[in-house]
C-alpha cells in the first residue's frame, strides 16, 4: 500500500495545526468569513461529536488566488487534540 504523506503544519490560533483532507468524528459550525493570516476565507469552525470541543476549522472558500488549495479541507489544532493513553 502507498505510505500517505504526513499533513502540512500550520499555525493555528493556540499554535502548531495541521492541514488534512477529511477528518471524522466531527460537527460542523455555521459559515462565516473570517480574516485569518493568509488572507480572507469563509471557514466553518470544526468540534469534536463525542466531547464537543472546538476543534479548527474548515476552509469553505479561499478569496487569495494563492489559498484556493486549502477549499474544502480542514485545520485540526495539535493543543485541542486529547488521545488519552499516549501515542
Amino acid at each position: 500500500s502507498p505510505l500517505t504523506p504526513p499533513p502540512q503544519a500550520f499555525q493555528g490560533r493556540h499554535g502548531r495545526a495541521y492541514l488534512f483532507n477529511d477528518v471524522t468524528n466531527i460537527t460542523l459550525g455555521g459559515k462565516e468569513d473570517r480574516m485569518l493570516m493568509t488572507g480572507l476565507h469563509t471557514v466553518r469552525d470544526v468540534f469534536c461529536t463525542p466531547c464537543g470541543n472546538l476543534m479548527g476549522w474548515k476552509y469553505e472558500t479561499a478569496y487569495e488566488t494563492g489559498q484556493k488549495y486549502k477549499e474544502g479541507k480542514f485545520i485540526v489544532e495539535k493543543a485541542m487534540v486529547l488521545h488519552e493513553g499516549g501515542w
